[in-house]
């Protein structure tokens, strides 16, 4: 994919980890607020001090937000600039924030080789289908962890009901062309993942299965996760189309296709890609992704690691140079990548 070129204003940036990075269709995801409705407890919330620890301790709260809707727009803008073009909109649950609509619908043109992705729990997709429907969203991504109203309740501590959710799949359906679900594998649903499966083939819609990210705050539970064999052996009995993808950003996936649809398993077992700062790293025996994403959140920060907020880049006082912001950022990824952050 092109590059642009380096901006003549900032000779001394170190620009080969930023292009790398965009060459290999890493991801930007920015979280739009850490606020949900629900509190499943494997939440990482992109870093921030997800809901079901603000739930038991309301000393915990994250960041006050920053940013505001034309600073979003502003950034995407820049990050699509330096060849970032793959952008996801997470949370917290998007569609909770008020920015969500005067954001989604003032999107910039990724250019031919881009796409936004919108990642959702699903519950508010029905009341927000109108305007959605008007935005530059090329796909949504619901995120469906359970498929009964006990284990909706045992893992997101919700009763909104498990017919909210498919519901909001349904209405996602009607409004996108693109519509994938995803399914952290755990001890909690392992008896729905085939039920899920047979969901989403009878709707031809593609899914990913995903192996637990473990995190300080679902530390408690690690005994919950569950490997992917078990989900991939019962594939091969479906398939014989599997191949393997390995991009060069992030961890290894399997990818089977059964009648044309595309089931996708996120597999530790095929390793993942760790570079320079991760070397190092304090937190690296738990860390099953590497650097695959720059995520920003709503406060004006930054990171390429999930785990080390103290790698956290402020960019508030760059949201005024669209040059000056993608020079700090790649910056920081040289550093990151080279290990001298």
């Amino acid at each position: 994919m092109p590059l642009p070129l380096l901006p003549p204003t900032t000779p001394d940036v170190d620009w080969a980890a930023l292009h790398n990075f965009a060459a290999l269709r890493g991801q930007f995801r920015v979280s739009l607020t850490p606020r949900c409705n629900l509190q499943c407890w494997f939440c990482h919330n992109e870093g921030d001090v997800p809901p079901p620890s603000t739930h038991a301790n309301r000393a915990l709260q994250p960041r006050d937000r920053e940013l505001n809707a034309d600073d979003y727009v502003n950034v995407l803008q820049a990050m699509i600039k330096a060849g970032l073009k793959r952008g996801y909109f997470t949370g917290g649950e998007p569609l909770a924030s008020p920015l969500a609509r005067p954001v989604l619908t003032r999107l910039p043109d990724p250019g031919p080789d881009g796409s936004y992705t919108l990642i959702t729990n699903g519950t508010l997709v029905r009341k927000h289908q109108d305007w959605l429907a008007v935005t530059g969203l090329d796909k949504v991504k619901v995120s469906l962890h359970y498929f009964s109203d006990a284990s909706l309740y045992e893992i997101a501590n919700s009763r909104v009901g498990i017919g909210v959710i498919l519901d909001g799949i349904e209405a996602a359906r009607e409004t996108f062309e693109y519509v994938e679900l995803n399914t952290l594998l755990q001890r909690e649903n392992a008896h729905e993942i085939l039920p899920i499966l047979e969901y989403a083939l009878e709707r031809r819609l593609p899914v990913q299965f995903i192996e637990l990210v473990d995190t300080d705050f679902n530390a408690e539970h690690r005994d919950s996760a569950i490997s992917a064999d078990g989900i991939i052996k019962h594939l091969r009995t479906l398939t014989s189309d599997e191949r393997t993808e390995i991009a060069g950003v992030g961890q290894g996936r399997r990818i089977f296709r059964i009648d044309g649809v595309e089931i996708d398993v996120i597999h530790k077992g095929l390793g993942r890609h760790h570079v320079g700062q991760c070397g190092t790293c304090p937190v690296r025996p738990q860390c099953v992704e590497g650097l695959w994403a720059v995520r920003m959140d709503h406060a004006g920060g930054v990171q390429p690691c999930l785990l080390r907020e103290d790698l956290r880049l402020d960019i508030r006082h760059l949201l005024g140079s669209t040059d000056a912001l993608i020079a700090a950022v790649a910056q920081h990824l040289a550093a990151f990548t080279e290990g001298t952050l």
